[in-house]
C-alpha cells in the first residue's frame, strides 16, 4: 500500500514542501530511505521503528518499506523527518486512514520511547505549509509558540507519537496552539526594558552624541582609544536607545534564529533588537555563516540589531573584509557547489580598537611604545574599502581626573538621548517612504538621497570642498550626505545647515594617523 506525508525542508532561512512517498512491498522487514538523505535521516529508521513500538503498534514482519523524500534532488539534513515517516509507514498497513495526511504537515523527531524532540526551522515550515494550501501542522510542543506565529494554519503540538496519530485519525481531537497575537507582542516588545543606561558612563560626550547618530540613522561607527576608555560599554548601551522591533520584524528575526536554533522555547518570538559580539578567534564561517549545511553567522543573527566587533584590529583581515558585502547591501549570499544561499544582515557596525599595539598611542598619561612599523602592520588588517563603508570614526579618550568625579548631565543619559532618537527616526517616517516602505537614512540609495536631501549652494560649496579636502571616493560623498541629514533631523532641522554637515564632517574626517 502507498502513502504520502508532507512535510518541509529548509534552505537558507526559506522552506519548500517535501513530500514522504511511503510504499509497503513485500520483503524482510527493511525500511530504504532514498532521495539524498543525510546520514541523521537514515538513521531515523531505527528512532522510528522503536517509537512506533512504543505506541503498541506492530508492524507486518514480512513487509518491506521504500520511503522517498521527494524532491530527490536536494539533499535532506535533520531528524525533523522522523514524525512523517513515522506516520507513512502506519498509513501504508492502514492504521492511519490517508484522509487527512494531505491536509496535515508533520515536522519533529522522535525519541525511543515515542516521545517528540523539537527541531530547527518550524517557524519557516509553517509558512510554506500554509502557503502550500495546508489546513494544519503537527508539530513538538516545544516549537508550538514558534509555529503559531503564523496566521491561517492550524498548529497542532504534540509531545508524543501516539497524540500525533489521534490527530491524523481524528483531527477534531486535536487541540489547536494560538500562541503571540500582533496586539500581544506589542506589549511584550513595550516591556522590553534595558538596565543599561549612558549615564554610567562617564564623560565621553562626542562618543554618546555618535551614538545618537548610529541610533537614529543607522550608521556604522568605529571606536578608538586606549584600554578602559568606555568603548564596550558605550556599545552595549546601543540597543537602549533603538526603538522596538516591529511585528513584522520580530516575525522575520523569528525565522533566523530558528533556523539558527537560538528560539525562545516559551514565548517562541524574538522581542528585543539583537546585540551580537563576536570573539576575534571566531571562524569565518561562524561569523559570516556557512558551512556543510549552510547556516546563518553572527553578522545575519545581528539583522534589524547591532553588531559589535569588539577589538576589531585583532580579527583576521579575511574576516573583515567579509563584512564589505554585507555593509552594502544588507545580505550575506553563500555559495555552494549545490546551492546559493542568501541570509539577511541588516545591522549596524559598531567596531572598537587600540589605536596601536600596546593601545597607548597620543595618550596623555602612558607613553606608547610602539614602532612604526608593528603600527602599520596593527592597521593592515583594516582595508580602505572598510573604511570607506564605516560612516564614523570616533575617538574615545582617556577621561581626565575630574571628568570621573562628575555626575552626568541629563543629556547623557539614555531616557533622553532615547528621546531625542525616537523624534529623529519619526521625521524620518515621514519623509523616507519609497514604494510604501520606509528606509533609514543611512540605507537610502543615490537617487533616494538627491530627493530627501535637498542642498542649499552654501552647504554643497563646503561639501565639494571638503571631498577634495580629505579625497572622499563617490561612496564617501554620499554617506557623508547621509550622515547630515540625520544630524538635521536630530536637531530638528527641515533642511541640512551647515552646522549640520561640519559635524557629520568631524566624524568623517577624524584621522587617527593610519
Amino acid at each position: 500500500m502507498f502513502a504520502r506525508v508532507y512535510s518541509g525542508a529548509l534552505a537558507g532561512v526559506d522552506a519548500y514542501r517535501v513530500e514522504v512517498e511511503v510504499d509497503c512491498c513485500g520483503g524482510i522487514g527493511q525500511i530504504n530511505i532514498v532521495g539524498l538523505p543525510g546520514a541523521a535521516v537514515k538513521e531515523s529508521q531505527e528512532r522510528v521503528r522503536s517509537a512506533i513500538k512504543s505506541c503498541d503498534f506492530l508492524l507486518p514482519p514480512a513487509k518491506k518499506w521504500v520511503v522517498n523524500l521527494a524532491p530527490a534532488d536536494t539533499r535532506k539534513e535533520g531528524p525533523l523527518y522522523d514524525m512523517p515517516i513515522a506516520a507513512g509507514l502506519l498509513a501504508s498497513v492502514g492504521y492511519i486512514p490517508a484522509g487527512h495526511l494531505a491536509k496535515i504537515w508533520m515536522v519533529g523527531e522522535l525519541s525511543l520511547n515515542g516521545a517528540v524532540r523539537p527541531v530547527s526551522g518550524v517557524l519557516s515550515m509553517t509558512i510554506c505549509a500554509r502557503e502550500s494550501g495546508a489546513e494544519g501542522i503537527i508539530v513538538p510542543e516545544d516549537n508550538g509558540a514558534e509555529a503559531a506565529l503564523v496566521d491561517g494554519i492550524k498548529v497542532y503540538p504534540v509531545s508524543h507519537l501516539q497524540e500525533a496519530i489521534n490527530i491524523l485519525v481524528r483531527p477534531e481531537s486535536g487541540k489547536v496552539f494560538y500562541g503571540t497575537t500582533k496586539h500581544r507582542y506589542k506589549t511584550m516588545a513595550s516591556n522590553v526594558v534595558s538596565d543599561l543606561d549612558f549615564g554610567d558612563v562617564k564623560g565621553q560626550g562626542k562618543a554618546k552624541t555618535a551614538m545618537t547618530m548610529a541610533a537614529a540613522g543607522r550608521h556604522n561607527m568605529i571606536m578608538i582609544g586606549p584600554p578602559g576608555s568606555g568603548k564596550s560599554m558605550l556599545a552595549e548601551r546601543l540597543p537602549g536607545i533603538m526603538p522596538p522591533l516591529e511585528y513584522e520584524e520580530a516575525v522575520e528575526l523569528t525565522k533566523l534564529y530558528s533556523v539558527a536554533k537560538e528560539v525562545d522555547k516559551k514565548n517562541g518570538l524574538v522581542v528585543s533588537r539583537p546585540f551580537r559580539a563576536p570573539h576575534h578567534s571566531a571562524s569565518i564561517h561562524g561569523l559570516v555563516g556557512g558551512g556543510s549545511v549552510p547556516r546563518p553567522g553572527e553578522i545575519s543573527l545581528s539583522h534589524y540589531g547591532i553588531l559589535f566587533m569588539d577589538e576589531f584590529t585583532e580579527f583576521p583581515r579575511t574576516h573583515i573584509d567579509s563584512l564589505r558585502q554585507p555593509l552594502e547591501t544588507n545580505r550575506v549570499t553563500i555559495s555552494r557547489s549545490m546551492q546559493t544561499l542568501t541570509f539577511p544582515a541588516s545591522f549596524v557596525l559598531i567596531a572598537a580598537c587600540n589605536p596601536c599595539p600596546c593601545g597607548f598611542k597620543n595618550d596623555t598619561v602612558q607613553s606608547c611604545i610602539c614602532t612604526s612599523g608593528q603600527a602599520m602592520r596593527y592597521w593592515s588588517k583594516v582595508s580602505g574599502p572598510i573604511l570607506d563603508r564605516i560612516d564614523m570614526r570616533v575617538e574615545v579618550r582617556r577621561l581626565a581626573q575630574n571628568e570621573i568625579l562628575i555626575q552626568p548631565a541629563p543629556h547623557d543619559r539614555t531616557k533622553w538621548m532615547k528621546e531625542k532618537v525616537f523624534a529623529a527616526i519619526a521625521r524620518q517616517r515621514e519623509r523616507n517612504i519609497f514604494d510604501g516602505k520606509f528606509i533609514y537614512n543611512a540605507n537610502l540609495k543615490h537617487r533616494q538621497i538627491e530627493k530627501v536631501c535637498q542642498l542649499t549652494a552654501d552647504v554643497k560649496s563646503k561639501l565639494v570642498s571638503a571631498a577634495h579636502q580629505y579625497a572622499f571616493s563617490v561612496r564617501a560623498y554620499d554617506r557623508v550626505i547621509r550622515m547630515a541629514r540625520t544630524v538635521a533631523d536630530l536637531n530638528g532641522n527641515e533642511n541640512i545647515e551647515l552646522d549640520d554637515l561640519a559635524q557629520a564632517l568631524s566624524f568623517r574626517t577624524l584621522n587617527f594617523g593610519f
